[in-house]
C-alpha cells in the first residue's frame, strides 16, 4: 500500500468519481490513477469503487470506510508537512479559507491586507460557499479555517470560536414609506414585500424565528446569498431589504438605511478549524487578528475541550465584540 495510492482514491472520491478531472487536478495521467486504484483494490482483496464498464459509478461499503482512513492518514501526513515548514521557517507557508460573501467582503479585508503585509510569503487562498459547503471544506481539509455565521455547529470534529455580533438593518429605496417612521417594528416589515438573505445564509434563521414568534408570516419576494444583490433588487423596487448591518457600511444615496437590531436576536460569526489541526504561529496570527480576543493560549485551550458542552462553557461569559 503506497501513501500515492490513498491519495488517488481520496482525490477521485473529492471529484465525484471523475478519473479525468482527478488526473487533471494532479498533473498526471487518467490511466496511471486507474492502474494505482486497481493495484490498491487487489491488495486490499475489496474495491473501493463499484464501476460500470470503464466508468466508476459509485463507493462501495467497504470504500467509504477506507476513504475514511485514508483521509486521517493524508490529513496526518499534511500536519507532518506543517511541522516541518514552522521549523525550516515560520513566515513561509499557505492558508485556506473558506467563507461566505457577507464575510469576505465586510469583515475580512482589512484583516487580509494586515495579515499579507506581516506575512508576505504566505499564500492565502479564499473559497466562498454556502455555510453547509464551509463547514464541510473545514471538517474535510480542504480548507484550514472556516468563518460563518450558520451550519458550523452541525459538524462535531470542528473546533469553533466565537469571533463577533453583530444584527440587521433594513434598507429601503428613498421616498419609502417606512422611511419614516421613527422606530420600525416587524409588523411594519411584514407588511411589505422582503428581499433578503437565502435560507441558511448569514444569520437567516434568526430572522425567521423572530416572525414566527410573533405569528408573522412575512412575503419574501426574493432571496440572495450576496448582499449587493439584494441592494441591487432593493433599488429596482422589488421590495424592502434585510440584510447584514455590516454590509450598509458603504453610503448609497439611493437607499435609506434604518436599524432593525432592536427586533432580531444577534447572531455570533464563529471561526472554526479540524480538530487535530496543527497550527503555524501565522494561523494563530490571523485568528487574533480577525478576534483579538481568540489569542493563542486561549485558542489551545480550546482545543483541549473534548465536547460541544464544554468549549460553549470556555466561552460562556465572553463579552464579544459588536459589529
Amino acid at each position: 500500500m503506497k501513501l500515492q495510492q490513498l491519495r488517488y482514491i481520496w482525490e477521485v472520491a473529492r471529484h465525484d468519481l471523475n478519473v479525468s478531472v482527478t488526473a487533471q487536478s494532479l498533473y498526471t495521467s487518467q490511466p496511471g490513477i486507474s492502474k494505482q486504484i486497481r493495484l490498491l483494490e487487489d491488495e486490499l482483496g475489496v474495491e473501493v469503487f463499484s464501476r460500470s464498464g470503464k466508468h466508476l459509478t459509485r463507493v462501495t461499503p467497504a470504500g467509504e470506510a477506507i476513504l475514511k482512513i485514508a483521509g486521517e492518514i493524508l490529513r496526518k501526513v499534511e500536519s507532518i508537512k506543517q511541522v516541518a515548514q514552522e521549523f525550516s521557517d515560520e513566515h513561509k507557508g499557505s492558508l485556506s479559507l473558506a467563507t461566505t460573501h457577507t464575510q469576505a467582503r465586510y469583515a475580512l479585508p482589512n484583516v487580509i491586507e494586515g495579515f499579507i503585509d506581516e506575512y508576505p510569503e504566505v499564500s492565502l487562498h479564499m473559497h466562498q460557499g454556502t455555510p453547509i459547503q464551509i463547514s464541510e471544506m473545514a471538517a474535510d481539509g480542504t480548507v484550514d479555517f472556516a468563518i460563518a455565521t450558520e451550519a458550523l455547529e452541525l459538524f462535531g470534529d470542528l473546533v469553533m470560536m466565537p469571533c463577533y455580533t453583530w444584527n440587521r438593518a433594513v434598507i429601503v429605496p428613498k421616498n419609502h414609506p417606512l422611511a419614516q417612521v421613527s422606530e420600525l417594528t416587524l409588523e411594519d416589515i411584514a407588511r411589505q414585500p422582503l428581499v433578503t438573505y437565502t435560507f441558511g445564509f448569514t444569520g437567516r434563521s434568526k430572522l425567521d424565528d423572530a416572525f414566527l414568534n410573533k405569528g408573522l408570516s412575512p412575503k419574501v419576494v426574493f432571496t440572495a446569498a450576496d448582499a449587493d444583490v439584494i441592494k441591487t433588487y432593493v433599488k429596482l423596487g422589488l421590495g424592502v431589504g434585510i440584510v447584514a448591518k455590516m454590509a450598509c457600511a458603504d453610503d448609497d444615496p439611493d437607499l435609506v438605511v434604518l436599524d432593525a437590531s432592536h427586533l432580531f436576536e444577534p447572531s455570533v460569526t464563529k471561526i472554526g478549524f479540524r480538530k487535530g489541526t496543527f497550527l503555524r504561529g501565522y494561523m494563530y496570527d490571523f485568528i487574533e487578528k480577525f478576534a483579538p480576543h481568540l489569542k493563542r493560549e486561549v485558542v489551545d485551550e480550546a482545543v483541549e475541550r473534548h465536547t460541544r458542552a464544554e468549549l460553549d462553557e470556555l466561552f460562556t461569559h465572553l463579552d464579544l465584540p459588536n459589529y
